[in-house]
């Protein structure tokens, strides 16, 4: 992928793709480019709502940008790709069972420095007919990998994730449909890459 930044730089960008994540699905169809699949970017430390907040693990990491609006969390409030946001159920799913163990894969178009990966999924109360909020989340992530050396700019090897990067986690008690969203929080910039995954759990 050869995009770039205005001042030449390649823009560290990543994707879910299994199971494939409602921008993957896109993707395929045609409806995203490369670069719109993994630019799903946006400030980190979600569900925080405001910017310049410090990591509580490692304080000298890149303060974080404004993290994405309700309503424009799953395009990580991107211009390209807001048909992401859309409410509903008519997205593609992928069937699960509560208490089985889910194995996620990131693949990056260019690596970053990382300090975690959270995950977090929908209420059980929650609506699909409203737009993706804080809200509809839960607001502590149901599973979460961490990295923990700092200063950042001391451990580049330790910080830079695998291609790609594989994680498995015990999905909680839940029935019928629901979104989980999948975080990459890099320690580095300001920013983390927002994925969707939607799931029937039957």
């Amino acid at each position: 992928m050869e995009n770039k930044t205005a001042e030449g730089i390649m823009p560290m960008h990543g994707h879910v793709f299994s199971p494939k994540s409602r921008a993957y699905f896109a993707w395929e169809e045609g409806k995203l480019d490369n670069g719109a699949l993994n630019q799903r970017e946006s400030g980190k430390f979600f569900p925080a709502t405001k910017a310049g907040l410090r990591d509580s693990l490692a304080s000298d990491d890149v303060v974080n940008n404004m993290p994405p609006a309700d309503g424009k969390i799953a395009s990580a409030g991107q211009s390209v790709g807001q048909f992401l946001d859309e409410p509903g159920t008519h997205w593609k799913k992928h069937q699960v069972r509560a208490g089985q163990q889910l194995t996620v894969s990131w693949d990056y178009s260019a690596k970053h420095l990382t300090r975690r990966w959270n995950y977090f999924i929908t209420r059980k109360e929650w609506d699909p007919q409203q737009p993706l909020s804080r809200a509809q989340f839960e607001a502590t992530p149901f599973y979460q990998q961490e990295l923990t050396a700092h200063p950042f700019w001391e451990h580049n090897k330790e910080l830079t994730p695998p291609s790609p990067t594989v994680h498995k986690m015990t999905l909680p008690q839940r029935s019928g449909y629901h979104v989980i969203l999948a975080v990459w929080e890099v320690a580095d910039t300001g920013n983390a890459f927002y994925q969707v995954i939607d799931v029937d759990f039957v």
